[in-house]
């Protein structure tokens, strides 16, 4: 009769792989949990470009359809458009966030000068969020980034 040897991890063996494990898992969490941030603060700035270009868009539909006073007629937005001032949209729910159309729930919107998307979710929202402050007479919107919260 032929005997087999059975062969396996001595638990020295097992102790030592779970306590490398355990060590890289120390420096690899502190690495992952620092993710979150860097994501509210992408996806922070990401909206703002998305503000700027809405904001160009709607001024180029302005100019083009010579209607200055608005509203533009623009793709995804609410009847009856988007509402203007100065040739650019105004800071309320019909004007830049109609012309933004994000129906995402990571922000929430506050119209107003500034006109306030905030972050949901932030460790400090009101310090992660972007704000757009509508043309005045003769000039271009300004679109504010704060990530310092995020």
């Amino acid at each position: 009769m032929k005997s087999t040897k059975l062969r396996g991890f001595t638990l020295i063996e097992l102790v030592v792989v779970i306590t490398i494990l355990g060590i890289l898992a120390a420096f690899a969490v502190p690495r992952f949990i620092a993710l979150d941030s860097q994501a509210r603060i992408a996806t922070v700035n990401g909206l703002a470009g998305s503000v700027k270009s809405a904001a160009a868009l709607a001024r180029s539909l302005s100019m083009a359809t010579a209607n200055s006073a608005g509203p533009v007629a623009m793709e995804g937005a609410t009847a009856p458009g988007v509402t203007l001032v100065n040739s650019y949209p105004d800071g309320t729910a019909t004007g830049i966030a109609n012309a933004v159309n994000s129906s995402a729930s990571d922000f929430s919107f506050t119209a107003g000068s500034p006109a306030t998307w905030t972050k949901v979710g932030a460790p400090t929202p009101g310090t992660c969020e972007v704000q757009y402050t509508p043309a005045a007479a003769g000039g271009t919107p300004t679109v504010a980034v704060l990530t310092a919260g995020c």
